[in-house]
């Protein structure tokens, strides 16, 4: 949780968190970011329609994540020979390679924390929408806030995307439909995540706490 010295509708006041130097925010106007004037640090961006983007973004990427689930990743052919994959085969290769701890960590990583991170955000967004005051809303805040760090999907993706630059010598590679669904819901999650502002989400929590 960002440090907040005191918020109400006049002021919302922020303390840097690379250096602590203090600022005034609540002049924002739609649309306009603060970073702070000694160390340069993204400080926040105010948007008014800011729930609404992150729904979108954030049910958009619940769609896309299931079709990338659903469906055949990618299939490979060599010498007459064709080996399809899906998503969650990914982990279960390394499950029935010897490799258990390995598997799981991949699974929660590329599919597991990045789908309870969406689930969680809409909870949240939508409690606030509505302005439904809850007490497990703090604490969906700082399960989103921490778990976000460890959703590693564009990582997956890029990693893939390396992979497939050295496989294609070696057999032919065909992207299916899981793949292209799997590539957009990596910039449909970055942008629902990054567009829902930590600073001005605990101070719509703590608003609303207070109501």
């Amino acid at each position: 949780m960002p440090t907040t010295c005191s918020e109400s509708r006049q002021t919302a006041i922020l303390a840097c968190p690379s250096c602590d130097l203090v600022f005034d925010v609540s002049d924002l106007a739609d649309g306009e970011a603060a970073s702070c004037s000694r160390c340069g640090h993204f400080l926040t961006r105010y948007r008014s329609d800011e729930l609404n983007r992150v729904m979108a973004f954030t049910l958009a990427a619940l769609v896309l994540l299931a079709l990338a689930c659903s469906f055949p990743f990618m299939a490979f052919k060599a010498n007459g020979l064709e080996s399809l994959m899906t998503l969650p085969q990914t982990a279960m290769a390394l499950w029935r390679n010897g490799m258990p701890d390995l598997a799981f960590l991949v699974a929660c990583f590329i599919i597991i924390i990045p789908a309870v991170v969406l689930v969680l955000v809409v909870i949240l967004v939508g409690a606030l929408m509505m302005q439904r005051q809850h007490a497990s809303l703090p604490v969906l805040g700082r399960l989103i806030f921490t778990l976000q760090n460890w959703s590693m999907a564009e990582v997956f993706f890029i990693g893939v995307l390396v992979s497939l630059v050295k496989i294609a010598k070696m057999a032919t590679i065909v992207l299916d439909i899981s793949f292209w669904a799997y590539a957009a819901f990596s910039i449909i999650f970055t942008l629902a995540l990054s567009n829902l502002d930590r600073f001005q989400c605990w101070r719509r929590i703590e608003s609303l706490s207070r109501s």
